[in-house]
């Protein structure tokens, strides 16, 4: 049981296959084979539905007289689910399909009607336009202008990708206009939020009452560090705090008295004679 599916067989040593007789076959002897159904049909005999590919064991056999250039045409039997009754179906090279031949009648396919529709349309357009030259150069000026306007939208496609490309893609062209459009706003809330601040200093910080002055009223102008230089002291003081300084500081003050030391450490302090 265990060399039951080994495919090498043993051959001894004096094994001749010429010496095998062919097996006798008619000519066009039919073979069984597993498909499945190639289209949708019904049975004509029990109006059963078949579905597209449904598996059957199939008879399969060469048709005589038919061929497409050399390509020949294979006949197909299967047996209807319901009640058994031979169905046949070829193939078709001629449009790569499959034809219902006999027991059964193909589902109605609306793709294939509108291909049909499309063919019967461009066989009446070439007759016409061969009775009617007019018409063949209005036919032929339509196409034209058809084919004009798919070129210009082509053209148009290409330039759109290409910019697309240069600029990264449109994902990140909208990224980027997005993260703009974001920057733009904060630049804008920032500036107003500064803005805002320096008119509450200037309201605030302006002007502020001289501590240097006799008189309340007087006021002394105090200026905000706008660069990275900080201004020096007197440069902030109005004119009249600035005479002021520079008058004390030329005026000088009196001298201090001497006092010496003796051996002992007492201080004696000398009266000046008046």
């Amino acid at each position: 049981m265990s060399e039951r599916k080994v495919l090498n067989k043993y051959f001894p040593p004096d094994f001749d296959p010429d010496l095998i007789p062919r097996r006798k076959q008619p000519r066009n002897s039919q073979q069984v084979v597993r498909l499945m159904a190639p289209f949708s049909m019904r049975c004509n005999t029990c109006g059963e539905y078949i579905y597209k590919g449904k598996k059957f064991n199939a008879r399969k056999e060469t048709v005589d007289g038919e061929d497409y250039y050399g390509i020949k045409i294979f006949r197909f039997y299967i047996k209807c689910t319901l009640c058994s009754a031979e169905i046949t179906f070829k193939t078709d090279p001629k449009n790569t399909d499959y034809a219902a031949e006999h027991g059964a009648s193909r589902n109605f396919e609306p793709w294939r009607e509108e291909q049909a529709g499309e063919e019967e349309d461009r066989l009446a357009k070439l007759e016409e336009e061969e009775n009617n030259p007019m018409k063949a150069l209005e036919n032929r000026t339509t196409d034209s202008k058809r084919e004009m306007d798919i070129l210009d939208a082509l053209q148009d496609i290409r330039a759109r990708n290409a910019r697309n490309e240069r600029l990264g893609g449109s994902a990140d062209l909208l990224a980027k206009l997005d993260m703009e459009e974001i920057e733009n706003e904060e630049d804008l809330e920032r500036k107003r939020l500064e803005e805002k601040d320096e008119e509450l200093v200037r309201e605030v910080f302006s002007k502020i009452p001289s501590a240097s002055t006799e008189s309340p009223s007087e006021t002394v102008t105090v200026k905000r560090k706008a660069d990275a230089t900080e201004p020096s002291v007197h440069s902030l003081l109005s004119e009249t705090s600035r005479s002021l300084l520079d008058l004390k500081a030329s005026v000088k003050p009196p001298a201090a008295k001497k006092v010496k030391k003796n051996t002992l450490g007492i201080k004696v302090v000398k009266k000046q004679k008046t």
